[in-house]
């Protein structure tokens, strides 16, 4: 277990601090191409998503302030790890609000294992935010980073939030 998800504070930066994100991370964790374009390329098609959950739920009070979504109101909330070689690099949450899933965007309800960021690098609709960044010590004593971005489909909005692994920066690929 990393930590517990509502325990994580997410911080907007101009320009991200050293001792929020040290730059020997920055090639990953700012990057604002496909992560999911990079982890393929890195693990050489070594790559895999394993869904732990998909289902609707509330979203915890920071996501649902992210894209001002009523307390009560569920979304879709998908979490997954991104494996290269078999080994967990990436951990992501999505919270898909109903009002996302119309259209060509509905097709986001039955990914099952394909990658997210496929479907949202391939859109010509596809705009993202400004990056929020985290840094916190897990439950195992390891620094992890992370980053989130609210990606607008047609304007409609969905948040996307990942942990990146200690030995994704520890890698070879950590350089690509």
């Amino acid at each position: 277990m990393l930590q517990k998800q509502s325990q994580i504070k997410w911080q907007h930066f101009e320009r991200v601090p050293a001792w929020i994100l040290p730059y020997q991370y920055r090639n990953w964790v700012l990057d604002s191409g496909s992560l999911t374009k990079r982890l393929i390329d890195c693990s050489h098609n070594n790559f895999a998503v394993r869904v732990i959950f998909q289902g609707w739920s509330v979203p915890r009070l920071d996501e649902r302030k992210a894209l001002a979504i009523a307390p009560r109101q569920k979304a879709l909330v998908r979490e997954v790890e991104l494996l290269c070689h078999g080994k967990v690099w990436v951990k992501a949450r999505s919270i898909i609000p109903a009002s996302t899933l119309t259209g060509a965007e509905r097709r986001l309800k039955v990914l099952g294992d394909r990658p997210l960021g496929a479907f949202l690098f391939k859109s010509r609709a596809m705009r993202r935010s400004a990056l929020e960044v985290c840094s916190f010590i897990s439950s195992e004593k390891q620094r992890i980073y992370g980053r989130r971005s609210i990606f607008l489909l047609h304007q409609k909005p969905l948040l996307v939030g990942e942990l990146f692994m200690p030995h994704v920066f520890q890698s070879d690929a950590g350089t690509a």
